[in-house]
């Protein structure tokens, strides 16, 4: 058996479901797009800031030969909450379970250690998506997948559920071919986007997308607040209209999978939260990173999204007491939506 058979066997026995390799040659193709992209306004501000560290592995490791990338598959179908007289929002799958950057980090880690016992002590840097290199990139030239019309990664095994990292190497291996398949003519994930921030290329307008507009801190345009209806973090339509994930839900690791309590949380009672209560019930999760202001305002237009008249004392506690101006006026924003449902209705 040699080193990359190896690797691979090591890769199985880490419950690692997809492992590739790819030369560590640069992604210099992708210079153009990613300017034409920030010239544009179409970036998070989320991105690594330093250009060229995104497009050459040699400057994360400057004898860097090989790139291997892995992906773990994550759940996209869990148990429902308990009903209680509150209504309940929403987190998307990528923050269901214990925060993924944690797992692929853990993953990586005892992948490098398994790789040294097998090669001897070598040179290596692990990526998750706070790395400087662009994981789907990584991937499709490692074969993992192919990068779809919405931007993912997506394999015919396990869709697009898949956390994506990277270990760059100084390690030879032969580099594995891309897959031969792809959207073709589909344009489902672009056709179901609400907010149209897909730009049918495998790019997306990200100050368009529910999901960057839900981490967002301060008010949220009124042109998206119905539209995250009853999801307070992140956006996964352009996944679940996929037809490559259909009928896939991967329960490959205990860790990813979700507590309908927390993922799932009352909305009302979101609103008491204090920092410390938050970060205890939610701080394990990926989508408590930007703290609990953006999630209790999201929790505010879902109320009204949802409808829900019980919610009209706290809206009216929020708008009278809370010191937060973002705060207030989404409050009043929901609490008008509502009033102006109960009159049409009459």
């Amino acid at each position: 058996m040699n080193l990359k058979e190896s690797i691979q066997e090591l890769a199985k026995d880490l419950n690692i479901q997809k492992i590739g390799f790819t030369t560590a040659d640069n992604f210099e193709y992708l210079r153009k797009s990613l300017i034409e992209q920030k010239i544009s306004g179409h970036t998070s501000g989320f991105e690594h800031k330093n250009l060229d560290e995104r497009l050459d592995p040699h400057l994360a490791v400057e004898d860097a030969r090989t790139i291997i990338s892995i992906g773990l598959g994550y759940p996209s179908k869990m148990p429902k909450a308990e009903k209680t007289e509150y209504r309940r929002g929403t987190f998307a799958r990528a923050s269901w379970g214990e925060d993924y950057h944690f797992i692929l980090q853990r993953k990586m880690k005892a992948l490098a250690e398994g790789i040294e016992k097998l090669a001897g002590e070598f040179n290596y840097k692990a990526m998750v998506d706070t790395g400087a290199l662009i994981d789907v990139a990584v991937a499709a030239r490692a074969g993992l997948g192919f990068i779809g019309k919405n931007g993912l990664l997506i394999s015919k095994e396990y869709g697009s559920w898949l956390y994506l990292g990277e270990l760059v190497t100084n390690i030879e291996i032969e580099p594995d071919q891309p897959v031969n398949y792809g959207c073709g003519d589909c344009t489902r994930c672009v056709d179901f986007c609400p907010t149209k921030a897909l730009l049918g290329d495998g790019r997306l307008n990200a100050t368009r997308c529910l999901s960057f507009q839900t981490q967002s801190k301060g008010k949220m345009d009124e042109e998206y607040r119905e539209k995250i209806k009853t999801v307070i973090y992140g956006c996964d339509i352009c996944q679940v209209v996929c037809p490559y994930n259909k009928g896939i839900d991967n329960h490959f690791h205990p860790e990813m999978e979700p507590d309908p309590e927390v993922i799932n949380p009352e909305l009302i009672p979101l609103q008491d939260l204090t920092n410390r209560k938050f970060s205890e019930k939610f701080g394990s999760l990926a989508g408590s990173w930007r703290g609990k202001n953006p999630i209790q305002r999201n929790a505010i237009y879902a109320l009204a999204n949802a409808n829900d008249r019980t919610a009209i004392p706290k809206l009216k506690e929020i708008i009278a007491d809370d010191p937060r101006d973002y705060m207030v006026e989404a409050a009043q924003w929901a609490l008008d939506k509502l009033e102006k449902r109960r009159s049409s209705i009459k």
